[in-house]
């Protein structure tokens, strides 16, 4: 399995389509950012990534910094870091009247296609959500933008993609058995095809863990020590698999992910490590041996270095005070 993969099936992606509009220009409302309503959409999830397929029309996004994205029929926008956002007919427009009821929609889970707007030109779009664990996915969401957009459209797969989606939820709103499960499969389709066309589109002299995963020798190296975390790695043993010199796989690694192969596999392995402390009550020897560690004296030394303190104290804490979570992941070095 490749590491793209490897990590999206490691990090449980649930998704829904929570809401669906004809608006007719000029329109425009605006977004909070997926912490307001994941209390809505997803209780318990501890993040989550929204995004918008436009099915006809187009539409524009401004962000609270400015940051403006013209959209299509057929694109998919998406805000991996939920952040705060715009959404309407065109620059600058105003709402004209609070929110169109989009919240009292969405906490009905009602799908049946919400009209407003003035009269003028339409747009159709569906809205989406995934939610994801922020640590495990972290290489992936923290080498993508506040927004980023592709269009579907461009292959069969993708029209497939978005004919079935549409009519799921045709189906949904209708309160046909089972639709809204199909749909929610389908959805984490959508977000996972949108990621691999995002990755596609990378300039070539682009580098970061996602540019990694295209490189055939750099994707191949983070594929084999993600599936198999606890073999006894070593910089011979992953050169010889990859079918390259140590030196040229150490050198070609650190110029995507600025760190060699093991440092970054060490990295990955304390983050495990440090997740399953947090939610599990293994031992701390079990735990180790799962991530590579046959010595539990060994995996200490590497936990503290890494976060501070070592497993027991790290568990302790964040048992007795979950808020400190944030600032125990802020510190424990780089995907």
């Amino acid at each position: 399995m490749d590491a793209f993969s490897e990590i999206l099936s490691g990090v449980k992606l649930n998704g829904a389509v929570f809401f669906n509009a004809e608006f007719s220009a000029p329109w425009g409302f605006s977004a909070p950012e997926s912490k307001v309503v994941t209390a809505t959409l997803a209780p318990g999830a501890e993040h989550v990534v929204l995004y918008h397929l436009v099915v006809e029309g187009g539409a524009i996004i401004e962000l609270e910094d400015g940051q403006t994205v013209e959209l299509m029929a057929g694109d998919v926008v998406v805000f991996p870091h939920g952040d705060t956002h715009q959404m309407s007919s065109c620059k600058g427009v105003m709402q004209s009247s609070p929110n169109y009821g989009i919240s009292a929609k969405i906490k009905a889970r009602d799908l049946s296609p919400l009209q407003a707007g003035g009269g003028g030109e339409t747009s159709r779009f569906v809205c989406g959500y995934m939610t994801c664990d922020p640590y495990l996915s972290r290489p992936i969401l923290s080498g993508l933008p506040p927004v980023f957009k592709v269009n579907i459209r461009t292959d069969a797969s993708g029209y497939w993609l978005e004919s079935s989606i549409l009519h799921l939820v045709e189906e949904a709103a209708s309160g046909r058995v089972g639709s809204e499960a199909m749909l929610a499969k389908l959805s984490e389709a959508l977000f996972v095809d949108t990621l691999r066309r995002y990755v596609a589109s990378l300039p070539e002299q682009q580098t970061g863990w996602l540019a990694g995963t295209r490189d055939a020798v750099v994707g191949k190296s983070l594929g084999l020590m993600h599936s198999r975390v606890a073999h006894p790695w070593t910089i011979a043993d992953l050169a010889d698999e990859v079918g390259i010199s140590r030196s040229a796989l150490v050198e070609r690694f650190t110029r995507y992910l600025s760190e060699p192969p093991m440092t970054y596999l060490t990295r990955w392995r304390l983050q495990l490590a440090a997740r399953s402390l947090e939610r599990t009550s293994r031992g701390v020897a079990d735990i180790a041996a799962d991530v590579g560690y046959e010595s539990e004296a060994a995996f200490n030394r590497a936990f503290k270095r890494e976060f501070g303190q070592p497993p027991g104290r790290y568990r302790s804490v964040f048992k007795n005070s979950p808020s400190k979570k944030t600032a125990v992941l802020a510190g424990g070095g780089q995907s």
